[in-house]
């Protein structure tokens, strides 16, 4: 997406045929399995299933232009004999301009290897950005122990 552009609901005309939005949208999201590097911009276009508009589909376009491009990207799992786990979170504190509530986001790496990583509104709006990070470490932090207990 670019830089600093926010998605509202109401800008821009609704789609004339709002399936082939969602279609495209169900398929990036499919294809995040392999591509996370475009889970944030996939979780904000997802937002708008209801009533898509024009301004909204160009960014789906965006989004495809930049895989087309970036085709041979993807993960890699190298052979590895340790087992380091490490972890990362972060938080957006208030980034929605609609309900003020806050994107999260960690990701999990397995030595050099991304093993698991999420992208999310949360679920509630956060008094401060101290208390949104606090959240997104408390899920990466969940998230720890049950790879944890998965790898013992």
């Amino acid at each position: 997406m670019e830089l600093n552009l926010k998605l509202r609901k109401e800008e821009g005309n609704l789609l004339s045929d709002p399936v082939a939005y969602r279609t495209l949208v169900g398929s990036l999201v499919f294809l995040t399995i392999n591509r996370p590097d475009i889970s944030y911009v996939v979780q904000q276009v997802s937002q708008f299933m209801v009533s898509p508009r024009h301004l909204h589909m160009a960014a789906i376009r965006r989004i495809i232009r930049y895989v087309h491009g970036t085709a041979l990207r993807g993960l890699s799992y190298p052979i590895s004999t340790s087992l380091d786990l490490v972890a990362y979170s972060d938080a957006d504190y208030a980034g929605c301009s609609h309900t003020r509530r806050s994107t999260m986001g960690w990701c999990m790496f397995l030595d050099p290897a991304l093993i698991s990583w999420k992208s999310k509104k949360q679920d509630r709006v956060s008094k401060s950005s101290t208390e949104s990070e606090y959240r997104a470490m408390s899920q990466a932090c969940a998230k720890i122990l049950w790879l944890q207990g998965l790898l013992v």
